[in-house]
C-alpha cells in the first residue's frame, strides 16, 4: 500500500506498444529487509518469478519507506535522459473528461507538420485514448496502472524505453484522471500542466490547491460551452492566481480552436528553449 496515497504499490503495471500489440507487465514488491523487486513478463509467455513470490506473500511485515524519495531519484533520472535529447516533456493533469485527450488530438494534428509530439497515456485500464492518439500518426505508449491512481517516474521510465521519441520532439504524459496525486509525482517533466474545464466549478483551484500550486500551465478548456453552463471565468482565473500568482493560463476550446494558437505558440518556443 502506497503511504502517500493509499494506492497499492505492490501492484501490476501494464505498458502496452499499440505498434506491436505487445503488452508487458510490471510487478513491484518489497521484501522484508526493505528490498524493493521489480520483474517483468510479457503477456504471452508470462514467466513468473516463483521464488520472489513465495518469499513475498508468505511474509507480512510492516515497512515505511519514502516512496516519494525513491520516486525523485528516478524522475531527475528521466530528466536527464529527456534534456540529453533535447525533449519537452509535459505532465498534463486534470479530473476525469475535462477534455485533456481532445486537447492532446487536436495539439498533433494541429502542429505534426510543425513538432514531433510523442504520448505516453495513462489510464487504469482500456487502450482507448491511446488508440484515438494513434490515429494521428504519433507514437504513443499506454500505460494501464490497474488499482493505481496517477503515473510515477518508473512508469515513465519504462514506457521511454518502448516509445523511444525523437531527438528535438515534444513527450506528452497524460496522466491518469485525478486531481490528487498525479500532482505529488515527479515524473522527470519539465512542466506540469493542468486542465480544467467550464463544465466543473469555478472554485476547484480552492478544493485541489496542491496541483494548482505545482502546476506551471491552467488551460481552461471546452470555453464554447460558456454560453450554456453557470461558470464564472474571472473567479476561476483569480482563484487559480490566488493559489499560484505564477500559474500561465490559456482558455481554449478543442472543438472550434479558439485560443489554442496562445497555447501552440508556447510549446513552440518552450521547445525551442530545450534545444538551446
Amino acid at each position: 500500500m502506497c503511504v502517500t496515497c493509499g494506492c497499492s504499490d505492490d501492484g501490476e503495471t501494464k505498458i502496452i506498444n499499440l505498434e506491436t500489440d505487445e503488452t508487458e507487465h510490471h510487478h513491484t514488491h518489497t521484501l522484508p529487509d526493505g528490498t524493493v523487486i521489480t520483474h517483468s513478463h510479457s503477456h504471452d509467455t508470462h514467466i513468473e518469478t516463483p521464488q520472489i513470490h513465495a518469499k513475498i506473500h508468505n511474509t507480512t511485515i510492516s515497512l515505511e519507506q519514502d516512496i516519494l524519495a525513491k520516486n525523485n531519484l528516478l524522475a531527475a533520472q528521466n530528466r536527464g535522459w529527456f534534456k540529453g535529447r533535447n525533449i519537452l516533456a509535459l505532465n498534463l493533469m486534470s479530473s476525469p473528461g475535462a477534455g485533456k485527450t481532445t486537447l492532446l488530438t487536436q495539439t498533433i494534428n494541429d502542429l505534426k507538420h510543425q513538432l514531433s509530439i510523442s504520448v505516453i497515456e495513462g489510464d487504469q485500464e482500456t487502450a482507448n485514448d491511446a488508440k484515438k492518439i494513434k490515429e494521428t500518426g504519433s507514437k504513443v505508449i499506454q500505460i494501464n496502472t490497474g488499482t493505481g491512481c496517477h503515473l510515477d517516474a518508473l512508469m515513465i521510465k519504462r514506457g521511454l524505453q518502448q516509445l523511444n521519441p525523437p531527438l528535438n520532439s515534444v513527450v506528452m504524459i497524460e496522466n491518469v484522471g485525478n486531481l490528487v496525486c498525479p500532482a505529488l509525482f515527479d515524473l522527470g517533466e519539465q512542466a506540469k500542466v493542468v486542465i480544467l474545464s467550464v463544465t466543473e466549478g469555478e472554485d476547484k483551484p480552492l478544493k485541489y490547491p496542491h496541483i494548482f500550486r505545482a502546476s506551471n500551465i491552467m488551460i481552461l478548456t471546452k470555453i464554447d460551452l460558456l454560453p450554456y453552463v453557470d461558470f464564472d471565468v474571472q473567479k476561476c482565473i483569480d482563484y487559480a492566481r490566488e493559489i499560484n500568482p505564477q500559474i500561465q493560463i490559456f482558455q481554449v476550446s478543442a472543438t472550434t480552436g479558439t485560443g489554442l494558437e496562445k497555447w501552440y505558440a508556447w510549446l513552440i518556443e518552450n521547445l525551442k528553449t530545450c534545444q538551446h
